[in-house]
C-alpha cells in the first residue's frame, strides 16, 4: 500500500528499497543567507549521511555514513563545526576524498532511488562539476521529500531534514546537522506519517 502510494504521488518506486540521503556541507557565518556567493565560499561535502529503507514499511535495512575532506577549503570553518559537531580532527583522521564517497555511496545505494529533503542531489552534482570530475556514475533517479510531505497535509517551507521527526512527534536522536542522523529523522518522519492512518496519494 505505501509503495503504491508513492508511486501515485509520482515517486515510481520498482526497487524494493528507497534510500533517504542528507548532507552537510562547508559553511560559513550567513552564508546560507548569501547562497555562498561570498569569493571562494562553496558548498564542498563533508558528510554523507543515509539509510536504506523497506520501501513498503519504511523500515531501515542498512545505513551509510562517510566523512569527506573538502579540497578548496580544507579547514572547516567554526561555525560548521559547531553547528554540525563534525571536528575537524574527525574529517582529516576519517575524511576520504569526494570523489570515492561518492563512489561508496552509490555503491550503497545500488539499483534503487533516492530521496531527500530539498536538493541535496544538486549539491552533489555541483561538487562532480567542481572538482572536474567527469567519469563519475551518474546518480539515480532522485526525489525532493518536501513534495512528499506536503501532498500527506505537512507544510515542509521553512523547516530542515532534522525538524521533521521532532514535527510529528519523534524525538530526535543524536546530534542536528548530522548528515545520518537527519535522515534517520526523515525515516522516522515518513513512519511516523504511515502510523497517522497510511500514506494519501497525491490527488
Amino acid at each position: 500500500m505505501i509503495r503504491q502510494a508513492l508511486d501515485s504521488w509520482g515517486m515510481r518506486v520498482w526497487s524494493p528499497t528507497i534510500t533517504i540521503f542528507d548532507l552537510e556541507y562547508t559553511a560559513w557565518e550567513c552564508s546560507m543567507a548569501r547562497h555562498w556567493l561570498t569569493p571562494g565560499e562553496y558548498r564542498e561535502v563533508v558528510q554523507i549521511g543515509a539509510v536504506k529503507l523497506n520501501a513498503d514499511s519504511f523500515a531501515e535495512l542498512d545505513s551509510f555514513d562517510a566523512l569527506v575532506r573538502p579540497r578548496i577549503n580544507p579547514r572547516l570553518s567554526a561555525y560548521f563545526q559547531n553547528l554540525t559537531g563534525i571536528t575537524q580532527d574527525a574529517v582529516t583522521a576519517r575524511g576520504m576524498d569526494f570523489a570515492d564517497a561518492y563512489a561508496r555511496f552509490l555503491e550503497f545505494v545500488g539499483d534503487g532511488p533516492i530521496a531527500a529533503f530539498g536538493r541535496d542531489s544538486q549539491v552533489l552534482t555541483d561538487n562532480l562539476r567542481l572538482y572536474g570530475i567527469e567519469d563519475a556514475r551518474p546518480l539515480p533517479v532522485f526525489y525532493d521529500l518536501r513534495g512528499w510531505f506536503a501532498v500527506q497535509g505537512m507544510d515542509p517551507r521553512g523547516m530542515l531534514s532534522c525538524d521533521i521527526a521532532p514535527a510529528l512527534g519523534v524525538p530526535f536522536v543524536g546530534q542536528t546537522h548530522n548528515a545520518l542522523n537527519d535522515a534517520r529523522s526523515l525515516a522516522a518522519g515518513m513512519m511516523a506519517m504511515q502510523a497517522r492512518g497510511g500514506i494519501r496519494p497525491a490527488a
